[in-house]
């Protein structure tokens, strides 16, 4: 079958249902957008999720590829990071055109085995006026499958597992990010994300090769976009730049610290990091930072 890279264009609405699960889910006690509200930064990844047909399901649990996505053979996808840049105001409960394209497929060989880099540019419109709302690109990695382990790690007693509940816990210096696997469910539940690395402990430990489930790429960034938001409720972002470094398991613990506002830089630029006890970085993000306008919108 060969396979070319097309447009996919479709009108939307970005509800408030997934906007209150998110806010439900993160709890950080920050104002969880209702109808009319902008959206904070990347909350548009859970108001627009798409839910693929089950007819189309392949065995790690995501839509076989070769339609949208190119029909790559390595079995293990990971979400690498991307951009997004904010040219205007996403609401709630308004209509958005969104255009997605595969934009390259880099295939490479190294000392890891075979990868391919696969980038994915969206766009989103507003629906009346037809401007340009947000512009985005997604560094989706593939590779090839683990070792077949030899031995699997014992699961924790149900008992010993027990709500973890808000992700984010303060602390003096920034923030620990706390995860079970109720929290990595109910985020693949509202972002359509049936990838069975996160809730699939036999499959993410037997066939894959984790230690244990994975938490999600794209959570690990929100997080990192809700502490900043937190720590900046009188700031908006224009531009950011979001990577995913090194896994994080569920259950592992994990801290987000956010830099101050460089007071040299215009707009203010600040860096937030997801890393482990021993600093060594799962993801980070870096944003550009403006003042908030008086009707508290980010920019016209």
């Amino acid at each position: 079958m060969s396979w070319r890279p097309h447009r996919v264009t479709s009108t939307e609405a970005l509800d408030a249902g997934p906007v209150a699960a998110l806010g439900a889910l993160l709890d950080s006690g920050a104002p969880v957008p209702a109808a009319g509200d902008v959206l904070p930064p990347l909350w548009h990844w859970v108001a627009l999720p798409r839910w693929p047909a089950s007819s189309v399901i392949g065995v790690d649990g995501h839509p076989r590829r070769g339609d949208f996505l190119p029909p790559i053979d390595l079995p293990r996808r990971m979400f690498a990071g991307g951009e997004v840049t904010f040219h205007g105001d996403l609401r709630v409960d308004t209509e958005v055109v969104r255009e997605s394209e595969v934009v390259s497929v880099e295939e490479k060989s190294g000392r890891s085995g075979r990868l391919a880099i696969v980038t994915v540019v969206t766009r989103l419109l507003d629906a009346e006026r037809d401007d340009l709302l947000v512009e985005e690109r997604q560094d989706l990695i593939y590779r090839d499958a683990a070792p077949a382990p030899t031995s699997f790690p014992d699961p924790e007693p149900a008992s010993a597992i027990a709500p973890a509940g808000p992700p984010l816990v303060a602390e003096d210096d920034g923030w620990r990010f706390v995860t079970d696997p109720t929290l990595l469910m109910r985020f693949s539940a509202a972002t359509a994300n049936p990838h069975r690395i996160h809730y699939d402990w036999p499959y993410a430990t037997r066939v894959e090769g984790y230690p244990g489930l994975v938490v999600h790429g794209p959570l690990s960034t929100l997080v990192l976009a809700e502490a900043l938001r937190l720590a900046h409720p009188d700031r908006v972002v224009r531009h950011l730049l979001h990577r995913n470094t090194a896994p994080l398991f569920c259950g592992d613990p994990a801290q987000v610290r956010v830099d101050r506002p460089n007071p040299d830089t215009t707009p203010d630029s600040v860096e937030v990091a997801l890393r482990r006890p021993d600093d060594t970085v799962l993801a980070d993000l870096t944003a550009d930072l403006t003042p908030s306008s008086p009707k508290g919108t980010n920019h016209e």
